[in-house]
């Protein structure tokens, strides 16, 4: 879910993606993620950014949809999933958490095997 509070404040007060990214400690196409959904912004980053934006929380925070379908292929092989690709729905909350944090993990990895190539050329 789109995080419309967030990136609207964050543009009137005049800041880019890459302050907040610094501020949170991670880079600016993870913290781009975070904003548009993709990716989940963890309750330590929230109170970060609303330090920084001098805002209360309340102002900024959107909750993340409840019901999340998992598209990675590495998760669909799970005896819960239908057969020839379908996504798996997940309902347990730590199981999301957890598949989360792994997808982001990934494509951290997947970020740093790109960078490793490109300068081995």
């Amino acid at each position: 879910m789109q995080k419309d509070k967030l990136r609207t404040i964050r543009k009137q007060k005049g800041y880019t993606q890459q302050q907040i990214a610094d501020i949170i400690a991670t880079d600016v196409s993870n913290y781009s993620r975070k904003e548009s959904g993709d990716v989940r912004i963890f309750k330590d980053e929230w109170d970060k950014i609303s330090r920084f934006l001098d805002l209360p929380v309340e102002e900024i925070y959107e909750d993340d949809e409840t019901n999340t379908i998992i598209q990675n292929p590495v998760f669909n092989d799970s005896p819960g999933s239908y057969a020839m690709g379908s996504v798996t729905n997940f309902n347990n909350e730590i199981s999301l958490s957890i598949i989360k944090n792994l997808q982001e993990y990934i494509e951290l990895l997947k970020e740093e095997i790109k960078k490793m190539k490109e300068e081995k050329k």
